[in-house]
């Protein structure tokens, strides 16, 4: 079962983009029943995966699993989807379990009417499956899409990179700070440009548009 809101399907008719709330739905998991505003309140990796029982989403699995405890320390929740039915889903995890010793740990919900995964922009109207689909959102505590990343069907995403986008946009979020090419929490910020002259010349010469400060926190 899978309930979308109207506003859901009006945001399916153009790409989601940043800044866009995330479309809400209801639907069954192999966690039980989920609707996405539940995570409201906290940080939440929403991806999805072209089908069960596949090399690379099998791959990805796994060493989400294996990060689960790292994305819950930054209280950031984790929620997968296919097309594939509840059962399918199931059979995945149990086979998952038998032949990687790792249990899933978050839901996966299943979309078998590609309704969700329209509404997010994930499937071409058109599109009689989902098979291209890898896509991945983050979302703040107020439901809103910080970020979005697409890999095609055959590469598989970055865990590592997950984890660091997730640190970098909870660090950024104040707006008081930027985070460089590859920051990782601890390392120097960058500070914002200055949007004056007398902030354009003040402070000793150099890159006044890209200066590097420590991080505070």
């Amino acid at each position: 079962m899978m309930d979308l809101p109207a506003s859901a399907a009006t945001a399916g008719q153009r790409p989601l983009r940043m800044g866009d709330v995330a479309p809400d739905f209801q639907a069954r998991s192999t966690l039980g029943p989920v609707k996405l505003s539940d995570y409201r309140g906290r940080w939440l990796v929403f991806f999805s995966h072209p089908a069960d029982f596949t090399p690379v989403c099998t791959s990805e699995f796994v060493a989400i699993a294996k990060a689960a405890e790292a994305f819950a320390a930054m209280d950031c929740g984790l929620l997968g989807l296919s097309v594939d039915s509840l059962y399918s889903h199931l059979a995945w995890v149990r086979a998952i379990r038998d032949g990687f010793d790792v249990t899933i740990p978050f839901p996966i919900v299943e979309d078998p009417s590609m309704a969700i995964g329209r509404a997010y922009g994930m499937i071409e109207p058109d599109s009689p499956d989902s098979s291209a689909v890898r896509a991945t959102y983050f979302i703040d505590p107020e439901g809103v899409i910080r970020a979005m990343t697409w890999y095609p069907l055959n590469v598989g995403r970055s865990v590592d990179e997950m984890l660091r986008m997730v640190a970098a946009l909870q660090r950024t979020a104040g707006g008081d700070a930027l985070a460089p090419e590859g920051w990782r929490p601890g390392e120097d910020l960058l500070a914002t440009a200055p949007q004056d002259q007398a902030g354009v010349l003040a402070g000793s010469n150099g890159a006044w548009f890209c200066r590097t400060e420590a991080d505070g926190q």
